[in-house]
């Protein structure tokens, strides 16, 4: 069953999905084309928000950390996923090294990395999870709120060089990060020239920039836009960054009023535009990180000006207690989803370039133009027969296969997107350090 959803389509959105619908064969000839040109992360998750007038990822993430959220019943797909992917990278590997964050009073993110591990182990892969804890000196197994279990073993480097990553006595052919390196590259992460790592040190949050993401996703969905013929606006969310700032010391304060007047310019003259009656508004986040930190929602320039002692604390530290130092500012995308009486929002989940799953973030404290992923959230699985790759031509643009499929069509160009930033930044070192 569908999770029950109020929901407004109409006008450029249901156009946009009707126009998805007749350019089926175009779309998927075309994005086939684009990966024979560029490879797909391992996995990624995509945040998408619905406006009714317009479709578009908020945030990618190139280590999701909620497979335990996904629909059981669509474990076949990410199974088969992993394998096309493992087989790129490492085709006669047997042993795999999964190395989470160091979240073990996180319950949740826990079942995370064992259902990770269970999708891995059904490819044939012989898998283990080493911590980068301190504490964690011998295999230390955890309980799990659904009843499993997961041990955790204490990372060693291995072989006369100590140029490898294992645990006693396994010695893997490659290493899967699901952590996002948002405090840096440990010194058991570096100098491994003898494995796989995946996804890429370059992947972390430490290098890695939500504006770069953006920057790539911009130049996808253009081209993508020319094929089949629509207004890229219509899936590209615009966005501007501000560089050096200092929430506490209130300096940089006049580039981000400037970057959000200038934003919500644009989007009003889109909105005219379009025939769009509502107020624009601008997220600025913190341009590196995730779990929801350092974010707010502005709809005026005025706002960013004078903010409180505890506005600017809010936006002053991201993850690991990091100073937030760069913000990006980004048209802010409503949403009419909606699931029981909570504002709700997509997450798409994607391993290799095949879709296998996702589900409602959904958050009844917050309102359609704030942040979800904040407290009083849950999740919602999205119970798709078709694995967003099936539409269906028989039913109305905007019944629930077709839904899905645009959301897969979306997220799918915001995985090309990661693939265009990384080859970017491994291919140019001294812009992206």
């Amino acid at each position: 069953m569908v999770p029950h959803l109020t929901t407004a389509l109409t006008g450029p959105l249901l156009e946009l999905e009707r126009r998805f619908l007749e350019a089926e064969t175009t779309i998927e000839r075309w994005l086939r084309g684009q990966w024979l040109e560029h490879t797909p992360p391992f996995y990624a998750s995509v945040d998408l928000r619905n406006a009714g007038f317009k479709l578009a990822p908020v945030d990618t993430n190139l280590f999701p950390g909620g497979f335990n959220n996904l629909n059981p019943a669509f474990l076949p797909l990410s199974v088969h996923a992993a394998q096309t992917a493992i087989e790129k990278i490492c085709p006669e590997a047997k042993n795999l090294l999964l190395v989470p964050e160091n979240h073990t009073r996180n319950q949740f993110y826990l079942t995370n990395v064992a259902r990770l591990a269970a999708i891995l182990r059904h490819t044939g892969l012989d898998v283990r999870v080493g911590s980068l804890l301190p504490e964690i000196t011998t295999p230390t197994t955890l309980d799990l709120p659904d009843g499993q279990t997961l041990t955790l073993e204490p990372l060693k480097r291995l072989g006369p060089s100590g140029r490898r990553l294992g645990l006693a006595g396994f010695d893997p052919c490659a290493v899967l990060l699901n952590n996002d390196l948002s405090a840096g590259v440990p010194e058991m992460l570096k100098d491994l020239h003898e494995q796989f790592v995946i996804p890429p040190l370059s992947a972390g949050w430490h290098v890695r920039r939500k504006s770069r993401h953006f920057a790539a996703y911009r130049d996808v969905a253009l081209a993508f836009a020319r094929e089949i013929g629509i207004d890229p606006w219509l899936i590209d969310p615009e966005f501007e960054v501000c560089g050096q700032i200092n929430f506490h010391e209130r300096t940089g304060e006049e580039c981000l009023t400037a970057q959000v007047d200038t934003l919500l310019y644009r989007i009003r003259a889109k909105y005219r535009e379009n025939g769009i009656d509502r107020e624009p508004f601008v997220i600025v986040k913190a341009d590196a990180g995730t779990y929801g930190m350092g974010i707010m929602t502005v709809k005026d320039a005025s706002e960013v000006k004078d903010l409180n002692r505890r506005q600017r604390n809010k936006m002053a530290v991201g993850k690991e207690g990091l100073q937030v130092t760069e913000v990006m500012i980004q048209e802010g995308v409503p949403t009419v989803e909606r699931v029981a009486a909570g504002t709700a929002e997509p997450v798409v989940y994607m391993i290799d370039r095949y879709v296998v799953g996702g589900f409602y973030r959904v958050n009844t404290q917050r309102g359609v133009d704030e942040n979800l992923n904040a407290p009083g959230m849950r999740f919602e699985p999205l119970a798709f027969d078709t694995g967003c790759t099936l539409p269906d031509q028989a039913q109305a643009p905007d019944a629930p296969p077709n839904r899905f499929y645009a959301y897969g069509v979306v997220a799918r160009l915001a995985l090309l997107a990661a693939a265009v930033e990384l080859e970017r930044s491994e291919a140019n070192p001294t812009i992206y350090p």
